[in-house]
């Protein structure tokens, strides 16, 4: 019964958070969501933060469940990362949550908004580390430091999908693979994947 209650807290503090934002939400509006009396969530999280943390740590697990699933393809190499980070960034994008932790962060600049974000990226970055160590290890890749590779894999997918639009015309998703392989994972790649000779 305390664990249907405890979900029944979160699923009602991850609607609050989402439709609210950190800054806005309060224990009543979540108390009054879940049809608890407040005194009930301190039975379980000892303050907003708490609560909050616990929500983001549910959306870190769900991207990676994402990621999971790209990783696990039987593809190579450069189009499973590239996949992983498609998805994951996709996944942020469109998340309830993410967007309202966006939108708060531009709007009022709220410090836990802007914590929330870093460590969403901080966590999409780590796997994309341990995936690239991983390729190297196997030998697919250079060997290189991993974390370098994987913060510049991210800044170059970022920039193509959304700061390139701030000044030109979306890229569509082929040619956005294409500058990817060829200005990054071409470098780093072992051996060279079959390319069709129309490429």
């Amino acid at each position: 019964m305390s664990l249907d209650r405890r979900k029944q807290i979160i699923d009602a503090a991850a609607k609050s958070f989402a439709l609210f934002g950190y800054k806005a939400t309060t224990m009543d509006q979540i108390a009054k969501i879940a049809q608890v009396g407040k005194g009930t969530i301190y039975t379980f999280f000892a303050n907003k933060e708490e609560l909050f943390n616990e929500i983001l740590q549910q959306v870190i697990l769900e991207m990676k469940h994402i990621a999971d699933k790209e990783s696990a393809e039987q593809r190579p190499f450069h189009e499973k990362v590239f996949r992983i980070l498609d998805q994951a960034l996709e996944f942020r994008s469109r998340h309830e949550l993410a967007m309202k932790l966006s939108q708060e962060l531009r709007d009022v600049g709220t410090p836990m908004a802007n914590e929330a974000l870093n460590r969403l990226e901080s966590e999409l970055l780590l796997y994309i580390e341990a995936q690239l160590q991983a390729a190297m290890d196997r030998s697919e890749l250079e060997q290189g430091d991993p974390r370098i590779m994987s913060f510049i894999m991210y800044q170059l997918y970022r920039s193509l999908t959304t700061e390139w639009n701030k000044i030109y015309d979306p890229l569509d998703k082929d040619t956005i693979k294409e500058t990817f392989y060829k200005y990054f994972m071409k470098g780093i790649l072992r051996v060279t994947p079959y390319e069709s000779k129309d490429e």
